[in-house]
């Protein structure tokens, strides 16, 4: 009995210390590896470019569950792309139905535009916000408190990266060297409620040289999180058969 109760007293002392070693950067860490952890969950991610830029994307929206499919539908002007992933292998929409990523790079040959290439950049550079938040941190400095968010600056290889991938990370290779980038800059903030990964954001600037035509870069990238456990992952019968 009172080795039991000495158990007890040690376990309520040693848990509000270890709560105090705690950092920031774990806490992010702990809600990103908690969600990756769900059943399922829903995302919606927009980008805020400067009015004259001349690529302004839409908002892409995610569907993902554990151990099976992650569905994404990703707009960009007038165009929308629609992925379904299962591990490391990935289906795409095309003018001609669903193909493996193998089929979309297909064609273009002689010179011409291959539009299901573009489709693959997509792929490649899609990371669900689990892994995303993750990564993110990896990339940061010191982070902070700070009200009901947690916040601090990207290092600079860390705004680096996201400019020369478009702030999603690359899942294979190809499309040959990134284009030079200067001067990168960044910051990110996480919402966490409960310890639940709500929300996050991260905005970087820069210079990104295209063939000698230096471009400035500025980019903000906001990414919500929803219907954690309740979501419904549907995906057609055509992108299963690539999948399979």
């Amino acid at each position: 009995m009172k080795k039991n109760l000495l158990i007890s007293l040690i376990a309520l002392v040693a848990g509000p210390l270890l709560a105090a070693d705690s950092s920031p950067k774990d806490d992010v860490k702990n809600a990103a590896a908690t969600l990756g952890g769900e059943k399922n969950y829903t995302w919606r991610a927009t980008v805020e470019v400067p009015g004259d830029s001349p690529f302004k994307p839409g908002p892409t929206d995610g569907k993902t569950e554990k151990d099976g499919f992650t569905v994404v539908s990703m707009s960009m002007m007038d165009n929308t792309s629609k992925i379904v992933l299962k591990g490391t292998n990935a289906a795409v929409q095309t003018d001609n139905g669903w193909q493996t990523v193998a089929e979309a790079m297909q064609g273009g040959g002689g010179g011409g535009m291959n539009p299901g290439m573009f489709i693959v950049r997509q792929v490649q550079n899609l990371k669900t916000p689990a892994v995303e938040a993750t990564n993110l941190v990896s990339l940061a400095g010191d982070l902070k408190v700070d009200g009901d968010k947690i916040t601090g600056d990207l290092t600079a290889d860390g705004a680096k990266a996201q400019l020369s991938f478009g702030g999603r990370g690359r899942r294979g290779g190809g499309g040959g060297a990134a284009p030079e980038v200067t001067n990168p800059k960044g910051t990110v903030t996480f919402w966490l409620t409960d310890g639940k990964l709500t929300k996050y954001q991260f905005h970087v600037t820069g210079s990104m040289d295209f063939g000698g035509n230096p471009m400035d870069m500025d980019r903000t990238t906001t990414v919500v999180i929803s219907n954690v456990g309740t979501t419904k992952v549907e995906v057609p019968d055509d992108a299963k058969k690539k999948l399979e």
